[in-house]
């Protein structure tokens, strides 16, 4: 702001101006009219009008420098506002920005630049694709319109979109092993212990082809599917992914994957823990060489006889950190009982040494029965309405239903007869509540079901980009931008959990993802942006995470330059 003044024929008047940018160009506007020199002269009592102005403009400025100048602003009720202009934008992004530059992609990108002849901005629309995957998960066109409504719209058009993406697969292993170099100075992680999972992700079309192929769809789907493997460290963090054929067997993606990471990311000693239906032969085999051990669970039904007999033997069972042996039919077999009972004994398959652990619950045995009990209901409907039979996975409560086809006198006829199969019921009851896993650890064995629990958060981290994150279905048919996709799906997730952390895990993805929806900011013109969101403990928590505040009444121009700078500093 400077002195302005205006001289006429009779009298000399005094403005505080200011230049502003409209429009991509300069023009003055009067911030505040001080009157004339004669009437100031009055009013100062003697003072001289031109000094006093000057203290007071540089006052402004100093208010302005400091935040504390107020902003007003004219509107017209007569006024139309102008047509097809955006004036509301989301703010959320920014918190997100500040991890996304946080794991300087911004450089990643540029090192990929200089690998390939492409004029795109491609930092520009890897961002977006993360912001939008975070916040208003859709199609890659429905991205674009999304990202139009950030404080930042994005100056490139969908088909660089889809150039970007076709580099970003050639380059997967590589953003990969970077953001986890990168991610050491943002957030602790725990590489010591990695799980491993996968799941499966459907397509809109229902046309296979040499990549999406029909397979065991975890969602029942008659489409076709891709598989993807997650490790994840054991603080919670995605590592590395890898995306596979929907119709080959998940445990050969183990060892790819992990042979990788312990070459790009330099890990030399770890834990992997996976689920029983990756935990094969082979990949138990793989992980007992040095510096590697394994933690995975053992289907108890699955285990020869003598092994089952002993697992159920209600003999033997102690807690752990003590010394005393507890008769599983003299405890307390309700869910009030809070402990947690084990035996163990070494075991031999193939020539492979390990420590079969098997706990028992009477909490978990109350939640087995519970959910049973839900399943059972729904195969007695199953009954009634035959027709809604499917196929019998694992948990489908097909699998209590019996189906014989047969006559009155024995014999195979097309007449079927559905009933309530009791025995499978009994049979699945005899493993309430234990639970077993195999490991070539020596440690105790508190440690050993510590590990083994953390596991949840790798589903849980499926559940939030199904769910979320929206990461299916699928729009995409070439290979390669079938990977891509998965690729920044992988590197929402990565983002999304440090801020998660930056939190210190206080809220839930939905209140998370929701509150930054919903930030969103009225652009005044000339002055700043209006906050039109609510003020919650939640958005208070993300100011003080990442050291700004929106929340101010009014956001001038200056500040959100600031802010946008602090964002990208890394």
């Amino acid at each position: 702001m400077r002195l302005c003044l205006s001289k006429s024929k009779n009298s000399t008047s005094l403005y505080v101006t200011k230049t502003v940018r409209e429009n991509k160009k300069s023009t003055t506007k009067v911030v505040e009219k001080l009157g004339t020199v004669e009437e100031l002269t009055k009013q100062l009592n003697g003072r001289d009008p031109i000094e006093w102005a000057k203290a007071h403009v540089a006052q402004l400025n100093q208010e302005e420098k400091d935040g504390r100048f107020p902003v007003t602003a004219a509107f017209s009720p007569s006024k139309q506002i102008p047509m097809d202009k955006t004036v509301l934008f989301n703010g959320g992004y920014l918190f997100v920005q500040a991890v996304y530059y946080g794991l300087k992609l911004d450089e990643v990108c540029g090192k990929i630049r200089q690998r390939h002849a492409f004029e795109f901005d491609l930092n520009a629309v890897l961002s977006r694709l993360i912001y939008t995957r975070i916040l208003y998960p859709a199609s890659k066109l429905s991205s674009l319109e999304s990202a139009r409504k950030l404080i930042e719209p994005p100056k490139f058009s969908l088909q660089h979109i889809y150039r970007a993406l076709d580099v970003i697969a050639q380059e997967t292993d590589f953003i990969q092993e970077q953001v986890y170099k990168n991610s050491l100075a943002l957030a602790e992680r725990n590489v010591n212990i990695l799980y491993y999972d996968c799941t499966n992700y459907f397509f809109e079309s229902e046309q296979e082809d040499g990549f999406r192929q029909y397979g065991v769809s975890k969602e029942h789907r008659p489409n076709p599917i891709v598989q993807m493997g997650l490790f994840m460290d054991g603080s919670g963090l995605p590592l590395a992914m890898s995306i596979h054929n929907g119709a080959g067997n998940e445990q050969p993606t183990l060892k790819p994957l992990e042979e990788r990471i312990a070459r790009d990311f330099s890990l030399a000693k770890f834990v992997v823990c996976t689920d029983a239906g990756l935990g094969s032969l082979e990949n138990r085999v793989m992980n007992n060489a040095p510096g590697r051990a394994f933690v995975m669970t053992q289907s108890l039904k699955k285990m020869k006889g003598f092994l089952i007999q002993w697992a159920l033997d209600p003999a033997g069972w102690r807690i752990p950190g003590s010394k005393e042996t507890y008769d599983l039919g003299t405890i307390e077999d309700s869910a009030g009982n809070p402990n947690t009972y084990y035996k163990e004994r070494w075991i031999k398959e193939e020539g492979l040494e390990q420590r079969l652990v098997v706990t028992y619950s009477p909490k978990y045995k109350a939640y087995q029965r519970q959910v049973r009990t839900r399943q059972v209901a729904r195969a007695k409907k199953m009954i009634v309405k035959p027709e809604t039979l499917n196929a019998k996975r694992a948990n489908d409560p097909a699998r209590f239903v019996s189906t014989e086809h047969c006559t009155k006198d024995g014999e195979v006829a097309k007449q079927r007869v559905v009933a309530l199969n009791q025995a499978a019921i009994e049979k699945e009851e005899r493993f309430d509540g234990f639970y077993g896993v195999c490991t070539n650890l020596e440690d105790e064995v508190s440690a050993i079901i510590r590990i083994n629990k953390g596991r949840w958060e790798i589903e849980e981290s499926f559940r939030i980009l199904k769910s979320e994150f929206r990461a299916r279905p699928v729009f995409l048919s070439l290979e390669r931008r079938i990977r891509a996709h998965f690729a920044t799906c992988f590197l929402s997730l990565l983002v999304y959990r440090i801020l998660e952390k930056r939190l210190e895990q206080r809220y839930s993805v939905e209140d998370i993802t929701q509150t930054l929806r919903e930030m969103q900011f009225y652009a005044l013109k000339d002055q700043g942006y209006v906050p039109a969101y609510m003020r919650t403990p939640l958005t208070d928590a993300l100011h003080e995470a990442y050291g700004f505040r929106t929340d101010t009444e009014i956001v001038t121009q200056k500040k959100m330059k600031g802010i946008l700078k602090t964002t990208k500093t890394g």
